[in-house]
């Protein structure tokens, strides 16, 4: 790590990389408004705002602001877009060397509003993502092999995703799985590689297989993380929003309730992803998954409280505290 003093560093031997991230990149293109439209309706916003998105990005460059020696596989097309997700990615502190920029191919992008409450509503045209293929994955086996942990999202497509997975499991590199957009289903092979299975509460209940009323656990995110890790994951964490989160390790008989941090939010883009991201960075430096998720969940709540996703990613000196409001 470039920087320890929040207890990231340590414990990746003569990995090159604390992180590689594989997956997207998209442009955000932003708009606040009053209230949601409805079916048919048109509604006034405030200007567009454009600023450095995509799952895979945002994870990449929120580890890389918390000190994490990170790097980003990614593809991107040859425009203005695309030179503004690399300039972002290296202004965080990442390495952009794998990014394939592809000719005459348009950026990914993603069309967000933004209610007054915070909350989003998100639309992804995958562009140049759709492109990033199991073959790009395996030109870049040195740096699977180079890296302490490998995080990985489903803004790509699905057999990237599980090329990549295997490629990690046989390098020995951890695998930070986080299945979002949610797939229909995630197999047992794909499943044993997550360490962790990174979810939200709507992702941990479809992917578990419950749904309301289904039987006495179908609300209980406890039993949705038990039952993915019976199904094959190592260890799973659920993300429950400003409740924080919960985290099962591998050998534990229930899951660590890890609680929230109250904040005022402004913005809740991205913030799914500046925790994984921070959570993929201190697993690298040797955090117990515990440990990880307590930081990860101080990161995503500082992300909140800015607008943007990247824009909205804090160092580690810009932390809240583990408890009170920010």
């Amino acid at each position: 790590m470039r920087n320890d003093s929040d207890g990231n560093g340590g414990g990746n031997g003569d990995r090159a990389y604390d992180v590689l991230v594989i997956g997207s990149a998209n442009a955000d293109l932003t708009v606040r408004v009053d209230r949601r439209p409805g079916p048919g309706e048109t509604v006034l916003g405030a200007d567009l705002v454009e600023s450095a998105g995509g799952k895979g990005a945002n994870q990449a460059a929120a580890a890389a602001r918390l000190g994490a020696r990170t790097a980003l596989l990614a593809a991107v097309g040859d425009d203005a877009y695309g030179e503004l997700l690399l300039d972002a990615q290296r202004a965080a502190g990442a390495d952009t060397a794998p990014v394939r920029v592809l000719r005459g191919a348009r950026t990914g992008t993603a069309m967000i509003v933004v209610g007054p409450d915070g909350d989003n509503s998100i639309i992804v045209s995958p562009g140049a993502n759709s492109r990033l293929s199991p073959d790009d994955v395996a030109a870049a086996r040195p740096l699977v092999a180079a890296a302490s942990v490998v995080s990985l999202q489903w803004e790509i497509p699905a057999e990237t995703v599980r090329a990549a997975a295997a490629l990690a499991a046989g390098a020995g590199t951890r695998v930070v799985l986080n299945p979002s957009p949610v797939p229909p289903e995630l197999d047992r092979e794909l499943l044993s590689a997550a360490d962790p299975l990174v979810v939200n509460e709507h992702e941990a209940r479809h992917l578990a297989g419950a749904s309301d009323g289904a039987d006495a656990d179908s609300d209980d995110p406890a039993a949705w993380a038990r039952t993915l890790r019976e199904r094959g994951a190592r260890s799973v964490v659920v993300t429950l929003g400003a409740d924080g989160a919960l985290a099962l390790d591998a050998d534990a008989a229930d899951p660590v309730p890890v609680p929230g941090v109250a904040v005022r939010p402004v913005d809740t883009t991205g913030a799914g992803d500046a925790f994984t991201g921070a959570l993929a960075a201190r697993l690298a430096g040797g955090a117990s998954l515990a440990d990880a998720v307590r930081f990860a969940v101080r990161v995503g709540a500082a992300s909140v409280t800015r607008p943007g996703a990247q824009p909205s990613y804090p160092t580690a000196d810009e932390l809240p505290p583990e408890d009170g409001e920010v």
